[in-house]
């Protein structure tokens, strides 16, 4: 099975083309461009690059989310216009076990984490057994000094996923950093998780945003404050 993957959850950006596991190709930028101008074309270059057509593709992949907003929404957009132009099967997969996948080797608990602003991050919690992830909890949304409460509890810990350095900081350096090429959640995670995601029409593929958009909730802090 031939996948095409696209992980555009926060800065960095990736495209994979992966078949029966093995990797065919992959684009990783983390130079700052927003991804409405690198993904489409690091998805062109790939499969120009690896001699395949998008017809050639059997699955399309993307992070659902957390993550940043519009990278969702970009990241989203580009797989649902693909799947629904060429009529291929899509998934979706959770950055945070996406960025955890990558760390698996690393320690016994895997705490993935995003920079979810406003005082929070995005976290999962994640026990490794003979190389398997397995959840401890959802994905969710925490401030720094309620997970390193939970953190107090737990073992072994490594930190990962582009939140990982902003926790190492905060947490006073307590529990280490997954190694910096394979700390970022990417494309090749995302295509590795989807071997086995379930498939969904492209109209029922959603972002997961975990929290409300910063609009509504200043809308709805203002409704607040005026009484309503």
């Amino acid at each position: 099975m031939k996948i095409l993957a696209i992980e555009a959850s926060a800065k960095a950006a990736s495209v994979c083309i992966t078949e029966d596991g093995k990797i065919l190709g992959e684009v990783f930028l983390n130079c700052g461009l927003t991804h409405s101008v690198t993904v489409m074309p690091s998805v062109e270059w790939l499969l120009k690059s690896t001699g395949l057509r998008l017809s050639d593709i059997d699955r399309l992949a993307i992070t659902r989310g957390p993550g940043s907003f519009t990278g969702l929404r970009i990241g989203m957009a580009a797989v649902k216009g693909l799947a629904l132009g060429a009529d291929i099967p899509c998934c979706g997969v959770s950055t945070l076990e996406c960025a955890a996948y990558g760390a698996k080797t690393c320690g016994k608990i895997i705490c993935a984490v995003m920079d979810a602003r406003a005082g929070q991050v995005y976290n999962a919690l994640f026990r490794v057994e003979n190389g398997t992830l397995f959840r401890l909890c959802p994905d969710r949304a925490l401030k720094i000094s309620e997970l390193s409460e939970e953190l107090s509890s737990y073992e072994d810990v490594i930190l990962t996923g582009d939140g990982a350095l902003l926790c190492y900081e905060a947490l006073g350096k307590k529990y280490p950093l997954a190694p910096e090429h394979i700390r970022y959640q990417r494309a090749a995670y995302v295509a590795a998780l989807a071997e086995t995601a379930e498939c969904l029409p492209a109209g029922e593929l959603l972002p997961e945003y975990i929290r409300l958009p910063q609009a509504e909730r200043e809308r709805l802090e203002r409704l607040k404050k005026e009484g309503n």
